[in-house]
């Protein structure tokens, strides 16, 4: 198909799930290249992935899909010139993405908003609040 033929979707929303910081670091990476090419992006965190957004740099304690630390991980990440995450989730406030955390996942995991980073603007819904978010010519992305 000729690049002029090609359409994107009008959204973005992913459904940040896993646990694994390389999977969060990796919907952190679609979210900023989506935004900065005015695709807007909702990001949505549930469960375990709600961890990567306490305030106390929780995301750090995370563990990689291999089983390796996420702070050597993200370390590996910056001296190989890759945007490391806490880079992403500044850029990402900084270009207007849609934080949104799940209230049940939140319930599930014994977490309270208050928890949560303050420097990035976090909004709590449920899935049928994200749903609502989402547009019906988007995409939607489970990681």
């Amino acid at each position: 198909m000729p690049a002029a033929d090609k359409t994107s979707p009008d959204k973005l929303s992913i459904v940040v799930f896993s646990g694994d910081f390389d999977k969060v670091h990796y919907a952190l990476v679609m979210a900023s290249a989506a935004v900065a090419s005015n695709t807007p992006v909702t990001l949505f965190f549930t469960m375990w992935a709600g961890r990567a957004l306490e305030s106390d740099h929780g995301w750090k304690r995370m563990k990689c899909s291999d089983g390796s630390g996420a702070e050597t991980m993200d370390a590996q990440f910056k001296s190989n010139n890759v945007a490391d995450f806490e880079t992403l989730l500044e850029a990402c406030v900084a270009l207007g993405v849609t934080f949104m955390v799940c209230e049940m996942g939140l319930k599930a995991l014994g977490m309270d908003i208050e928890a949560l980073r303050h420097d990035v603007p976090i909004s709590k819904g449920g899935v049928v609040t994200f749903l609502a978010d989402a547009s019906k010519n988007g995409a939607m992305v489970l990681v």
